[in-house]
């Protein structure tokens, strides 16, 4: 585990997940303290490092200062408008650049969230998180909900009363990268965890009161382990009883070591209507109680498949029979709306105009049924 000592400034870590949109982003790690899953493309290439505690402690000053000017102009220019911000800018050095904006846009959004950046967080010794979120709750008391992306071997190495002590100083809800419950899945894609391992992670969180947030990827398996996939992911989920179970499908790109293996053969990717079908049995054989199922993300195919599990069990699975049953042409034009004109759902096939405008891409790229899954699959990695 490495550091640099110098006080770099402010600092953001690249992504966050869909729902802390609204989030004030605090980097407490850089990059990812595993990175050799062969499905992910996003920190390859860079190397993994802590920041010093009292670097992050700076960031949060930072922002507090920033939010504490803001909050003392209001009076003289009547609320935040253009006036308010170009008079702010004219104070701003270019190395708190980065810190106005992140205080200037979590101040808009209402400064209820804050989520802890980059992929692991809770790598740290838990004493050294809990010093972070005293901090936070220092100097912004108001906030309701403070986050973080966990692996599971992290949360395991925690005693419970660890994660007690983080729930106490403020940390609310954890996301965990799942992605399979099956162990030959996480083997083949170097999740670097096992089944057991993920649901004794899960099972401590939820233990210690924290908001658990698991992240399942359709596809992940294949052709080969579609079922399997399905059903032994299915099987940990039961077992953990997640607060929330969110979908984001496989996608491949060029940069990935699976993309590699699919190239040579090894990995064979399931057609969007396949893992439709997988997504199907996988929430069929969900028996979660209180579990709120999330699509939100622009992966998937089908961003409004949401609900809160058992009571809307049967509304979601026949959300997916519906689209399962539409005949090939009418399949064709839900993938061409949803991918290239961002439609949510099915639905847009009864609207005229909106049925046309994807008939007319259709014929424009030259899409059929035998070809459409390639022309999908080369639009979603640009959402990666």
């Amino acid at each position: 585990m490495k550091y640099h000592r110098q006080y770099l400034g402010f600092e953001q870590g690249p992504i966050r997940p869909p729902s802390e949109a609204g989030s004030l982003l605090i980097r407490v790690t850089r990059n990812c303290s595993w990175n050799q899953c062969t499905f992910c493309p996003i920190y390859k290439g860079s190397q993994f490092s802590t920041r010093p505690i009292e670097h992050v402690l700076n960031d949060i000053d930072s922002i507090y200062k920033f939010i504490t000017k803001i909050q003392e102009q209001i009076p003289v220019f009547g609320g935040l408008n253009q006036d308010l911000v170009n008079n702010l800018y004219q104070n701003i050095t270019e190395e708190n650049q980065q810190a106005f904006q992140a205080s200037l846009a979590w101040y808009q959004g209402g400064m209820k969230s804050i989520f802890l950046q980059d992929a692991n967080s809770p790598v740290l010794k838990a004493h050294k998180l809990v010093q972070v979120l005293q901090r936070i709750q220092e100097r912004f008391p108001q906030v309701e909900r403070v986050t973080t992306y966990a692996r599971s071997q992290s949360i395991n190495r925690y005693q419970l009363e660890e994660l007690l002590e983080l729930k106490a100083a403020g940390l609310n809800r954890i996301h965990i990268g799942m992605e399979s419950g099956s162990d030959e899945v996480l083997k083949r894609v170097k999740k670097g965890t096992t089944k057991k391992e993920q649901i004794q992670a899960g099972q401590k969180v939820k233990k210690a009161g924290i908001e658990l947030s698991e992240y399942v990827m359709p596809g992940l398996g294949g052709k080969e382990l579609s079922r399997v996939h399905a059903l032994e992911t299915a099987d940990a989920l039961n077992q953990i009883q997640p607060d929330f179970i969110r979908l984001r499908t496989l996608a491949v790109p060029e940069s990935t070591e699976l993309f590699t293996e699919q190239q040579a053969g090894n990995f064979i990717k399931n057609t969007e209507r396949e893992t439709v079908q997988e997504i199907f049995t996988f929430i069929d054989h969900l028996t979660c109680s209180g579990a709120e199922l999330k699509s939100d993300h622009i992966l998937n195919l089908l961003e409004t498949l949401e609900g809160k599990l058992p009571d809307d069990k049967e509304k979601l699975l026949n959300t997916l029979n519906f689209v399962l049953e539409l005949e090939p042409e009418s399949w064709v034009l839900f993938q061409i709306g949803r991918r290239f004109s961002g439609f949510k759902d099915a639905q847009f096939l009864a609207v005229p105009e909106q049925r046309q405008e994807a008939e007319r891409i259709r014929d424009r790229l030259g899409i059929t049924p035998e070809n459409a899954d390639h022309f999908i699959d080369e639009q979603m990695k640009r959402f990666i």
